[in-house]
């Protein structure tokens, strides 16, 4: 096992989350609900949606018999509707070709209407036990600032690299407490801004101490400001003041 993987495995076991409703257990549903409404979403934010949801539809049949616009009604406030259309899709597929049971590789699964690669693989992990690498948001930038890799994490090339160092710190055993490791910490201490350095489990063999340019948002280049002086033909009026000739404003001042 890498020192790596053992730090955070070890930090994860005193540390990290342990009481989040989709924790402790193996049901593939509730994993892969909270694994899609935690897309862009904070935990806190999820969880009372998770708990509505799963008691109106509490499982894959109940999820594909149900109506669009019902399922829609329920996500209602948390944003980034396409989520629940594909929800409610994969349930129905789910259904019709596989009699409501989820496959168990991450390439099946990640076949699924809105299951990405690293969606898949958190699935693959925490249902079945399977040894795979993750790369949301919170896992990119433990791994780009620890291991120094410069760039936007967006970028092809730079997501490229992450996921081959995903890849090669997979520990042989306690797959399911690494990956939540990874989350943990990206949530609560390698936080995108004012990151809590000193906190760190990995401190002490970081490559580098936090700095910009290491797992964070592209920078969009500044648009330049440009002075314009503009010249006003006044049309003569009272001593007092005068009125455009294009537009009709007056002057506050006399010519």
């Amino acid at each position: 096992m890498s020192t790596f993987a053992g730090r955070l495995i070890r930090w994860q076991a005193r540390y990290g989350r342990h009481d989040l409703p989709w924790q402790r257990t193996r049901d593939p549903y509730r994993i892969w609900l909270s694994e899609v409404m935690l897309q862009q979403t904070q935990v806190a934010t999820v969880i009372p949606y998770y708990e509505r949801f799963l008691a109106r539809f509490p499982d894959v049949g109940s999820l594909a018999g149900a109506q669009l616009d019902d399922v829609l009604a329920l996500w209602s406030g948390l944003g980034y509707y396409s989520r629940a259309r594909n929800l409610h899709a994969a349930a129905q597929t789910l259904a019709e070709s596989r009699g409501s049971r989820f496959p168990r590789t991450s390439k099946a699964l990640a076949s699924l209407p809105g299951v990405g690669r690293s969606t898949a693989a958190a699935i693959a992990v925490f249902a079945f036990g399977k040894r795979e690498a993750i790369l949301e948001g919170n896992v990119k930038r433990v791994l780009a600032r620890h291991f120094a890799v410069r760039g936007y994490p967006g970028e092809k090339h730079v997501e490229n690299r992450l996921w081959k160092l995903a890849e090669s710190q997979l520990p042989r055993k306690d797959i399911e407490r690494y990956t939540q490791a990874l989350m943990d910490l990206g949530a609560s201490v390698c936080t995108r801004a004012r990151p809590a350095c000193a906190d760190c489990p990995l401190r002490s063999v970081r490559r580098l101490e936090y700095g910009a340019g290491y797992g964070v948002s592209r920078k969009f280049p500044r648009v330049p400001i440009r002075a314009i002086t503009a010249g006003v033909d006044w049309a003569q009026g009272s001593p007092a003041q005068s009125a455009c000739r294009f537009c009709g404003m007056v002057s506050p001042i006399s010519h």
